[in-house]
């Protein structure tokens, strides 16, 4: 692994010519997962963020767009990066991205005044189970169907761990658990999800960018869809998020109380992963892009986010397609 202060100079764009070379040379092959022998795994990572999820939606449609998504061999996502990676396993991450910017949907989704009432101010099983079913259906089917790779993240409540749902996920029922158990912010979105009878929550307190499942997994190549800008720093809670949370943490999720507390160290080292794995491409909104906070529900601010997204990928992966002969631009 190369060290932050060991790097060769033009190190970033060495990495960048890599990664899109190998989605170029699959994309312009044709290559599938199973059918390929270039001895590669290549990963999509996808951060969560709850609302901030806007930015890596915008993303997926890039991918969607250029065609990029069988280059891959498996697709990560935490929290709101598991909802945004099974819209692009389905193929309806542009057909769907007015969810966005739907004031019935968010306002339902997402609602402060919930908290008034001790319920939660962020209803996944509504998102999940009466969105996705009845407003604009996802294709369960598909995703499971498809070659490559679905891997959820959540965390385990009692251990801290995070924990790949790949393998528990096997019909319609079983995703949206998983995606559930991967949203399932602590306080926020009300208790943890159980699996199997065992209690999970948001996958943001162990792995908030699944880079570690994706390199433990065998990935050689990773694409990174941020939705934080390259300048935003997380920070610990603060004095008085400790005194409100820390007994909901000691009742609901005992093993994730010293990844929350520490936050601003837990990141620093996955930033560190993320920075000096040889192989690593990560696309981010651009500096001066808004600030958007896990439960922002401004439709103007979220629509211009996932557009921001898409144009931040469009332009980072555009040399997967430079090399296609006489190719239409893509955007």
């Amino acid at each position: 692994m190369i060290r932050n202060d060991v790097r060769p100079a033009g190190y970033k764009g060495a990495v960048t010519a890599e990664v899109l070379k190998v989605l170029r040379d699959r994309r312009q092959h044709a290559s599938t997962p199973g059918h390929r022998d270039d001895g590669h795994r290549v990963a999509l990572v996808i951060e969560g963020g709850s609302s901030r999820g806007a930015y890596s939606s915008g993303m997926t449609i890039a991918i969607e767009r250029l065609g990029l998504l069988p280059a891959f061999d498996a697709v990560y996502g935490s929290s709101a990066g598991s909802l945004n990676a099974a819209w692009l396993l389905c193929g309806r991450a542009e057909k769907t991205q007015h969810a966005w910017w739907d004031r019935e949907i968010m306002g339902t989704t997402i609602s402060l005044r919930r908290a008034l009432r001790r319920q939660p101010v962020v209803d996944t099983r509504y998102l999940v189970h009466t969105v996705y079913t009845q407003v604009m259906p996802m294709g369960f089917q598909e995703i499971l169907d498809n070659p490559v790779e679905f891997h959820p993240i959540a965390t385990d409540a009692i251990t801290g761990r995070a924990v790949d749902l790949h393998d528990r996920i096997h019909d319609q029922a079983t995703v949206q658990q998983a995606l559930r158990a991967s949203t399932a912010m602590p306080i926020l979105a009300g208790d943890p999800i159980m699996i199997d009878g065992h209690p999970y929550v948001d996958a943001g307190l162990s792995e908030a960018v699944p880079i570690r499942s994706a390199l433990a997994q065998g990935a050689t190549h990773v694409v990174a869809l941020r939705t934080k800008r390259a300048d935003e720093t997380s920070s610990a809670p603060s004095r008085i998020e400790r005194m409100v949370a820390s007994r909901w943490f000691a009742r609901h999720a005992p093993g994730t109380i010293d990844s929350w507390l520490r936050n601003d160290v837990f990141r620093a080292e996955e930033e560190l992963v993320l920075e000096t794995h040889p192989a690593t491409l990560q696309i981010r909104p651009p500096i001066g892009s808004a600030d958007i906070g896990r439960t922002a529900r401004r439709l103007d601010v979220l629509r211009a986010a996932v557009d921001i997204g898409r144009e931040a990928a469009l332009t980072a992966l555009a040399g997967c397609v430079a090399a296609r002969g006489n190719e239409e631009p893509v955007g």
